[in-house]
């Protein structure tokens, strides 16, 4: 066997040792044992021998095989050399040819390219002496402008080492121009810029608009582009400032500048002016200047605003006696609002002459003894909010003109139309910086968006407080219902319908300016004004004047309190919705006329940057904060409500619903109860009794404040009566644990669904929430004992449906009623 245990391949295969052979001799024991070793050892000799005579006899073989490779590989190196030398004699002579062929095609790719570039130095100092000479020759006699500056931004093409290179120098001079052709073309440049320059200043001074813009095409030809852009703007300027001087002078020969919208319409036209140059002289700049040059005139005419639009705010300001009114409305001392909070008082007895939305009286009498004329204000307001909107348009017209994209971005976005969704927002326009450092726009926030904010606060301030002076509560209500009403409900205080009219008139006008600086003063103020004075006052009223107590220990409260008390609760509840459906109106988008998407109001007036997401959230924040105070207030009104004048009431309603009520009594008991009352023909009169009586008691209780109440507040005032009626109901339940028998508790039962009934009617499903511990008592003291049985053993096994509200204590105290 092979150390490897593997064969040669020639030799039988290995004998297994028989298993005798693990045994040693030394542990025969006997002579057979003896003999059986001896007989396994001849059979182990005889394997062994037969194996060596095998590798023995393969030797030789294996030899002859290790001749014959020694011989192959004689022949293969015979091979390898004979290769070597094919390879040194053929291969070596054609590798030197290729590199011989490819250096020699790299110099005549050298040699072709030096003489293009000497072509085309050839060719372009040809050009530049054709040039020079055509340069000359048009300032000579026949004096053709556009063909000299034509020939220069020809000239303008070639390199400039070409221009001033030896070559150059040589070739281009001739006896008609001496001069380098560098030196000839600067010297021409000055020349027809000195000239291009006369000829624009006369044209502009004859108002000859054609020679105008035949000399200011001209500049970029002969490399004068800010020159050219320079003398333009000026141009420009000139005429929006004669313009705007023509404007002021007109409104100052009469009455104009101080009636009306005058000084707003002035700045409105000075930015109409500047809009159509910049629309309509945009292309011809941009097509002979280049994109984007149409900024620098921008910002030459924003220099030109600047002036012209403070002057016109400068005046304004004097005309309207800004500073005057602003120190008036910061002194107004608001002596209503705080006498009203310092102490309670008694009614006026001021009578509803007028509302305190400006325009809405015939009178327009000024502002009690303050000085302050109202109308005036409001006029003001007005006024600047014209100028801040048409302020925002301009800025808006020259934000989209001032965003220049590069052709790849352009190439870019029209991809994208097509391949994207085409509904996709489009990127929010970026305040140029030429208006935001200018002097006009600093001007704006000093002249227009303080006073503006200041005034606005006055104005809603003061109309809340006017609201509240001439305050009336609707006449003709009553808790008899058997007496009409009059007037429509809601019933409400006045001065909800007129705070949210102002609440509306200054929201929209703060919302037209399209300034977030304002509407980020407007809309806080707003909410503070109305969280501390509106629901203030309705809170010190409901508190002070109006607050349902009963003007004897145990008695109940007057029915002119308690009227009172339902319209301010009332006036909550109205306000609240006005300011949601206020708020919601700006938020949502308009239907669209034909199916298109609307586009949303906030990003058409607000299309810089984020300032449409911010004033959402302002608006959003005024709605959800109104609405917590108002909310919360109500609240306290309801449970005041509830607490002076339902539930005390309700105590004697249960006792008249179950008065002389036995369910003890057996049927032949209500058979002579029913022939005594003589109703053997109507047996369900005795079973419906209770559900009648408590219909009765509830509808004179509840109906009457029902009719008055909006219908939130009455379902807040149901909701926690029903919660109070169903632990009253729950605890006599309780209480006729061992008086009734099983037709007294099916009785029981019919009666407490009667009264739920009567509560939930009107499809106020949700009411039956508040007694389902009651329902569920009743139904376990009506329940056959199979079924109880059969609860508790789901229950065992985990597959209970019931959703009990009962504890398993009380659910088996309710089992025990009848028995007990």
């Amino acid at each position: 066997m092979s150390p490897t245990g593997l064969n040669n391949g020639n030799g039988s295969p290995a004998v297994e040792e028989p298993p005798a052979l693990v045994s040693s001799m030394s542990q025969s024991s006997s002579l057979n044992a003896i003999r059986a070793s001896l007989a396994a050892l001849h059979i182990r000799d005889a394997s062994v021998t037969s194996r060596l005579q095998a590798f023995i006899s393969s030797q030789a073989e294996l030899s002859r095989e290790l001749g014959r490779l020694d011989l192959l590989r004689a022949h293969l190196g015979t091979q390898v050399v004979h290769t070597r030398d094919i390879s040194n004699g053929m291969l070596d002579s054609a590798a030197g040819t290729a590199s011989h062929l490819s250096s020699k095609v790299k110099e005549l790719d050298l040699e072709k390219k030096r003489v293009e570039e000497t072509l085309g130095v050839v060719e372009q100092v040809a050009e530049l002496k054709a040039c020079v000479q055509g340069v000359v020759g048009s300032m000579g006699a026949p004096q053709d402008w556009e063909a000299a500056a034509g020939y220069i931004a020809r000239a303008n093409k070639i390199p400039k080492h070409v221009i001033e290179g030896q070559f150059a120098a040589r070739i281009v001079p001739s006896v008609e121009v001496p001069d380098a052709p560098g030196v000839t073309i600067e010297n021409a440049k000055e020349s027809l810029c000195v000239l291009f320059l006369r000829e624009f200043e006369k044209a502009a001074e004859e108002g000859d608009g054609s020679k105008v813009t035949r000399f200011f095409k001209l500049f970029p030809l002969i490399g004068r582009e800010e020159t050219g852009l320079e003398v333009y703007g000026r141009y420009v300027c000139q005429g929006v400032a004669a313009r705007a001087r023509g404007s002021l002078r007109e409104g100052t020969k009469g009455s104009a500048g101080k009636d009306g919208f005058f000084y707003a319409n002035a700045l409105t036209r000075l930015f109409e002016h500047i809009a159509q140059i910049v629309e309509g002289h945009g292309g011809l700049v941009e097509r002979h200047y280049g994109q984007g040059k149409m900024v620098k005139v921008i910002e030459r005419l924003q220099v030109e605003a600047d002036v012209q639009g403070g002057i016109i705010l400068d005046i304004w300001g004097d005309e309207r006696s800004v500073d005057r009114r602003l120190t008036d409305v910061k002194s107004y001392p608001f002596s209503f609002l705080v006498q009203s909070f310092m102490a309670p008082q008694r009614n006026l007895g001021i009578s509803r002459t007028s509302s305190p939305a400006v325009g809405g009286g015939t009178n327009g009498r000024v502002s009690e003894d303050e000085g302050v004329d109202m109308k005036e204000i409001d006029g003001l307001l007005s006024e600047t909010a014209v100028m801040l909107g048409r302020w925002a348009l301009y800025s808006r017209f020259l934000g989209g003109k001032c965003r220049v994209s590069p052709p790849q971005a352009v190439l870019l976005q029209a991809i994208s139309k097509l391949s994207q969704d085409a509904e996709k927002p489009e990127e929010p326009l970026e305040m140029p910086d030429l208006l935001v450092k200018s002097a006009l726009s600093r001007k704006i926030s000093g002249r227009l968006t303080t006073p503006f904010n200041v005034m606005t606060t006055f104005f809603f301030r003061r109309s809340v407080e006017k609201a509240f002076q001439l305050d009336e509560a609707p006449s003709g209500l009553s808790l008899n219902p058997s007496k009409p009403l009059e007037g429509n409900p809601p019933y409400i205080v006045s001065a909800v319908d007129d705070v949210m009219y102002i609440v509306n008139t200054v929201l929209q006008r703060s919302l037209s300016t399209s300034q977030r600086e304002v509407v980020a003063h407007a809309i806080p103020t707003i909410g503070r004004v109305l969280g501390s004075d509106f629901v203030g006052m309705i809170q010190r009223k409901m508190r002070d004047e109006c607050y349902p107590k009963p003007a004897i220990q145990g008695g109940f409260p007057p029915e002119d309190k308690i009227i009172s008390f339902i319209i301010l609760i009332n006036s909550l509840d109205v306000a609240n919705d006005y300011i949601a459906r206020i708020v919601s109106s700006r938020l949502t988008p308009t239907e669209p006329t034909h199916g298109s998407k609307a586009p949303n109001p906030l990003h058409e007036m607000f299309p810089f940057d984020h300032d449409a997401t911010f004033v959402a959230h302002a608006l959003e924040t005024l709605n959800v904060t109104f609405s917590h105070k108002t909310l919360e207030l109500i609240a306290e009104g309801l449970n005041a409500m509830f607490k002076e004048v339902v539930k005390l009431r309700l105590r004697p309603v249960l006792s008249e619903t179950f008065r002389d009520l036995d369910y003890t009594l057996t049927e032949e008991d209500l058979a002579d109860i029913a022939r005594e009352n003589e109703t053997d023909d109507d047996p369900e009169t005795l079973n419906d009794l209770v559900a009648r009586r408590f219909e009765h008691s509830w509808e004179a209780l509840m109906k009457p404040i029902q009719r008055l109440m909006t219908p939130k507040c009455f379902t807040g005032l149901l909701d926690r009566t029903a919660d109070h009626l169903a632990k009253m109901l729950e605890k006599r339940v309780w209480l006729f644990s061992g008086k009734m028998n099983a037709l007294g508790a099916q009785r029981m039962e019919r009666d407490f669904s009667g009264i739920i009934g009567v509560v939930a009617r009107g499809g106020r499903y949700a009411v039956r929430d508040a007694f389902a511990r009651v329902a569920q008592i009743c139904m376990l003291v009506n329940m056959e004992d199979e079924e109880w049985d059969a609860l508790i053993e789901e229950e065992q096994e985990g597959d209970e449906e019931m959703a009990w509200v009962l504890s398993e204590d009380e659910r088996r105290r309710a089992r025990a009623l009848v028995r007990g």
